[in-house]
């Protein structure tokens, strides 16, 4: 099989590899398509715990199962799958326990024509779904149920804003809460990516760069926000404290723009908000996400297709942060 491979840092190359043959509680999965998530920006820039070389990075996979382990059920065999890549979450629901991890990382990943995982990990495709569409959905799209459903515990009505739209897991959050009912905001520092959320449902947009765009944003949604969904930190934090409503809930699952800084304590206590932090999700999320994404007939969306030959260009992309939606690339 072709495998995109990870032999040090920023080197990637295709090659061809032994295909993997399926253990014991196994299935092999043919890779129809793959995406990429920021993980794998990381790990390919050297800036992850735990990197190994030469590794198959990718978390994402959709496709069909061709090969069944000892103790599998056939009837696996010729189904169309998606991968979940929260493994080992724990009996918890409350966090991930001490032998989590996330495909891709130490276990190679989905960057191959064909992978190996516990069956466990594979769940039929809901049927309006391309598998392009399916393989955009799970790391991303897990993170921002999670966040939403189960830590923000978002309910039908309330105000939202998602920041730096245009992400995948922002334009799952937006989805997931526009198809809960809610009223959805969003940032970005691009007007054209507000427009696009707009045809998501999204009722307007703030540009983050903008000074005093906070205030603005008050005025023009007509009041402060009961959900605010971050993936970024940094300075701009202090803005999203300051946008929260009384007993209003921030959750964030990133911090690409590093610390907020000084955390803003009094206006926190003041107005009886809650900080949430969240990662992946448990397979209690995975299946509600699923059940919500076929109910609501939820279509990923999917910014670019790659072949795997072009996996640079695809990496350099998001990178750039110049997709609106999921990178996909094709074996």
């Amino acid at each position: 099989m072709r495998a995109i491979l990870l032999t040090g840092v920023n080197q990637l190359e295709l090659r061809e590899m032994p295909e993997p043959a399926p253990a014991a509680g196994e299935v092999v999965v043919r890779i129809a398509a793959a995406a990429l998530n920021h993980r794998d920006v990381w790990i390919k820039l050297g800036q992850y715990a735990g990197l190994k070389f030469p590794s198959i990075p990718g978390s994402d996979g959709a496709g069909q199962v061709v090969a069944t382990g000892a103790g599998v059920d056939e009837a696996w065999r010729g189904r169309r799958v998606l991968i979940n890549p929260s493994f080992g979450w724990g009996p918890g629901e409350a966090a991930q326990g001490a032998d989590f991890s996330i495909l891709g990382l130490p276990r190679n990943g989905t960057l191959a024509e064909c992978i190996a995982v516990p069956v466990e990990q594979v769940s039929v495709i809901p049927d309006h779904l391309g598998e392009e569409e399916a393989a955009a959905l799970p790391l991303a799209g897990l993170t921002a149920w999670r966040a939403l459903m189960s830590r923000a515990a978002l309910r039908r009505g309330e105000r939202v804003l998602v920041g730096g739209i245009g992400g995948g897991t922002a334009v799952f959050a937006l989805q997931f809460a526009v198809a809960a009912g809610a009223e959805v905001w969003v940032t970005s520092s691009d007007p054209a990516k507000i427009a696009r959320a707009k045809t998501l449902g999204a009722r307007g947009g703030f540009d983050y760069t903008r000074p005093g765009w906070a205030e603005a944003a008050e005025r023009e949604a007509g009041g402060l926000f009961a959900v605010l969904v971050d993936s970024a930190g940094g300075s701009g934090f202090e803005s999203l404290v300051d946008l929260a409503a009384p007993g209003g809930r921030i959750v964030f699952f990133g911090a690409t723009r590093g610390n907020p800084g000084v955390l803003p304590m009094r206006k926190v206590f003041w107005r009886q908000l809650s900080l949430l932090g969240s990662t992946m999700g448990s397979p209690a999320d995975w299946e509600a996400m699923l059940a919500a994404v076929a109910g609501h007939a939820i279509r990923p969306v999917v910014g670019e297709v790659f072949p795997f030959a072009r996996a640079a260009e695809a990496f350099a992309l998001l990178e750039r942060g110049g997709q609106f939606g999921k990178i996909v690339l094709k074996p």
